[in-house]
């Protein structure tokens, strides 16, 4: 008779997240004393393939920040918390035919790009606006300098995340 022992596989997953969670801190930890600034957590948050809103970063930083916030997040205190994270799947990136359907949206002339300006104006005055290190983050990626341009289908393809 075969028993899979769940726990192990479980283990194995964790010892696996807690690797990536590290490296990922690590890259951030100028001073290898086991701290990061925590402007900088959005951006180990997102090299670990998860994308919360803005609401969701703040009340992750709310939660492994230090009671006297110091401006710093100790790695003891991001790890437990981000590694549930990871566990859990939470903040997900957002499927590729959704991207693509929300761009399609935004150009109802099907041209297949926007213009920098039409991307600024949905981007700061719709929805969850975009603060404006996200807005610049985000054009630097995905216009295309000769045309002032974004090829939304290239932009996805280049932005999404792969779960392999």
């Amino acid at each position: 008779m075969w028993r899979i022992n769940l726990w192990e596989g479980t283990e194995l997953v964790v010892a696996e997240f807690h690797k990536k969670i590290k490296d990922a801190f690590e890259v951030f930890d100028h001073e290898a004393n086991n701290t990061v600034d925590v402007r900088e957590i959005r951006t180990i948050i997102r090299s670990l393939g998860c994308c919360p809103s803005e609401g969701e970063l703040h009340d992750l930083i709310v939660e492994i920040e230090e009671e006297e916030p110091t401006g710093y997040i100790r790695f003891e205190k991001f790890l437990p918390v981000m590694t549930k994270v990871l566990l859990e799947k939470r903040y997900r990136p957002i499927p590729e035919d959704i991207l693509l359907r929300s761009f399609e949206v935004l150009d109802p002339s099907k041209r297949g790009f926007l213009t920098k300006e039409e991307l600024i104006k949905y981007m700061t005055e719709e929805g969850e606006p975009f603060s404006q290190e996200e807005m610049e983050e985000m054009l630097s990626a995905a216009i295309d300098p000769e045309s002032n341009s974004i090829r939304y289908k290239d932009y996805i393809a280049m932005m999404v995340v792969d779960d392999g």
